[in-house]
């Protein structure tokens, strides 16, 4: 299950440059309370029809991921739920993440020593990730961009790469210009 792009968020950029020890996350989209309600409804309806519940600790982690946009550590969007809704619990929220990990409706990314951040799944279309082991800062990138380095791992060493919830990493133009 995959959200189409809400408005003023379609595609993926790079995320700038952030202080060392910040959590990544790209810029928050331009979306209005209008725009995350009805992404979030959209959202309620595709979980209906596969059968599934729209509860408010859905409800509110699919708010707090719409309206802040980016790649949010857990607990960013732990944070960003207490701030809306206080008697969602933490425990509530990290289930609620995990739940809608695997129905695809959230993609997860395990950032190296900086934990997992999540993002909502939009499109038809997965994507890969970078992380600036300098800033924190992570990237987008093309889903294909590995997919060579993929056919040789399989025809060489009978290896299937799935880099998708994983980033890879290195220094981003910023850092590296010093």
């Amino acid at each position: 299950m995959h959200l189409p792009s809400a408005p003023g968020t379609e595609g993926h950029g790079p995320t700038g440059p952030q202080p060392a020890g910040s959590h990544p996350t790209r810029s928050a989209p331009t979306t209005t309370d209008a725009d995350v309600d009805a992404l979030v409804e959209q959202v309620a309806r595709q979980l209906r029809e596969h059968g599934e519940r729209m509860t408010a600790p859905r409800r509110a982690v699919l708010t707090a991921l719409a309206r802040r946009g980016g790649h949010l550590l857990a607990p960013d969007v732990v944070a960003a739920v207490a701030e809306a809704d206080p008697t969602v619990h933490r425990a509530s929220v990290y289930r609620t993440l995990e739940a809608l990990s695997e129905l695809g409706v959230v993609q997860h990314l395990h950032l190296g020593h900086g934990g997992t951040a999540y993002h909502l799944a939009r499109g038809e279309h997965t994507h890969l990730h970078a992380q600036c082991r300098v800033c924190g800062a992570v990237l987008d990138l093309p889903a294909d961009l590995l997919d060579e380095v993929g056919r040789e791992l399989a025809r060489r060493d009978g290896f299937v790469l799935d880099p998708g919830h994983v980033a890879l990493s290195g220094t981003c133009a910023a850092c590296s210009a010093g």
